[in-house]
């Protein structure tokens, strides 16, 4: 088992193509190509979690934060930083990490949160705009079907929670094939006209090249004609943030006491209670407040997250409450979702989850 393959099945969930401008997600420390004992999985990396990788004798570590946002220009065990990734090194310990990309994609940091308070009907709150592309090729006719289910299987075809979505019409092409070439049907310097359908699909931007290679595999023709066009649609599938609707009403104060202790808050910080039930549920993991706004346009009761600073909390302006459950409290369960991603796809690999709170805020 190398890198390379742990990265590849975290990143089939959570491309990196989906992390913010300002994120760092990816291998930080060591190399595809190494063989690994083992891995261990965590919300943040830093020395007590290296220490324990080295005494468990594991030489992978899987976080959400990455350790380094910022370039680092100097590694002389200044901070905890440099001496977390010093520390690595030294010991051949690789270090990758699935952020802000983990975090816009369902199954993972915020659609595990409404898996534990147990949300319906859930979508991205803010869906991620000008991901999607459309493919229009032109196929021989006996070879549309073919072609339509390779390109579905390199991920074509997905709209919300429809899969092998395509438009297909029937038409004629033509060609005329010149010296040097091997026609897959008719003949050099003859005008020649098939009949053909013309496939239109959508994919999103990242599996392009998957995409391309499919298409160019399993049509027929030596020269393929396609065309691709971004589109403006938002992708439903990819964004930040879920909002999503209870079973039932609840009361509001137990609401409240209910993800207090899903999420183990020393106490949850929150505006005046102006809904006396909670149905709608709007919520981000990590730092969220900048997704208020998208939250009280869903019209939701409720918009839980972390970190929301003091002036924010007037932004609520009545119209929802803000419960501001910890940073650290929102993304915890991040590790289990490494887990079960790795697991999954290798039964018989070790993965462990650290022991490690990391959680720098202590409440008295």
């Amino acid at each position: 088992m190398k890198v390379k393959d742990i990265v590849a099945a975290i990143e089939e969930m959570a491309p990196l193509s989906y992390q913010e401008s300002y994120d760092n997600a990816g291998l930080i420390v060591g190399r595809y190509d190494w063989e690994l004992t083992g891995a261990l999985v965590c919300l943040d990396v830093v020395e007590e979690v290296v220490e324990e990788a080295i005494e468990k004798g594991l030489n992978l570590i899987i976080s959400h934060h990455p350790i380094v946002f910022k370039g680092l220009k100097r590694f002389n065990g200044n901070n905890y930083v440099e001496r977390t990734v010093m520390l690595a090194i030294q010991n051949n310990i690789a270090i990758y990490s699935a952020h802000t990309n983990l975090d816009s994609v369902k199954g993972g940091v915020s659609d595990r949160i409404c898996d534990l308070i147990g949300l319906q009907n859930r979508r991205i709150l803010s869906p991620l705009a000008e991901d999607l592309n459309k493919l229009v090729t032109f196929v021989p006719t006996e070879y549309a079907q073919k072609v339509k289910d390779a390109l579905f299987i390199a991920g074509a075809g997905r709209i919300g929670n429809y899969d092998s979505c395509s438009f297909n019409s029937k038409g004629e092409g033509t060609f005329k094939a010149n010296e040097g070439t091997k026609p897959y049907v008719g003949k050099q310097g003859e005008l020649h006209t098939e009949p053909e359908t013309r496939i239109e699909t959508v994919f999103p931007k990242h599996l392009q090249g998957k995409i391309l290679a499919a298409l160019l595999k399993n049509h027929p023709y030596e020269e393929v004609a396609f065309d691709i066009y971004q589109l403006e649609n938002v992708n439903p599938n990819v964004g930040l943030g879920m909002i999503g609707e209870l079973n039932e009403e609840e009361n509001t104060l137990q609401f409240l006491k209910r993800i207090k202790k899903i999420f183990g808050s020393a106490c949850v910080k929150h505006t005046d209670l102006v809904k006396d039930k909670i149905k709608k549920v709007a919520l981000c993991g990590g730092s969220g407040s900048f997704l208020l706004r998208k939250a009280k346009a869903a019209k939701a009761d409720i918009y839980i997250t972390g970190d929301f600073k003091y002036h924010e909390f007037f932004d609520a302006e009545g119209k929802l409450i803000i419960a501001d459950i910890g940073h650290y409290e929102s993304e915890q369960f991040t590790r289990e979702i490494f887990y079960e991603i790795v697991t999954e796809k290798f039964p018989n690999f070790a993965v462990r989850i650290s022991e490690i709170n990391s959680n720098p805020i202590n409440y008295l």
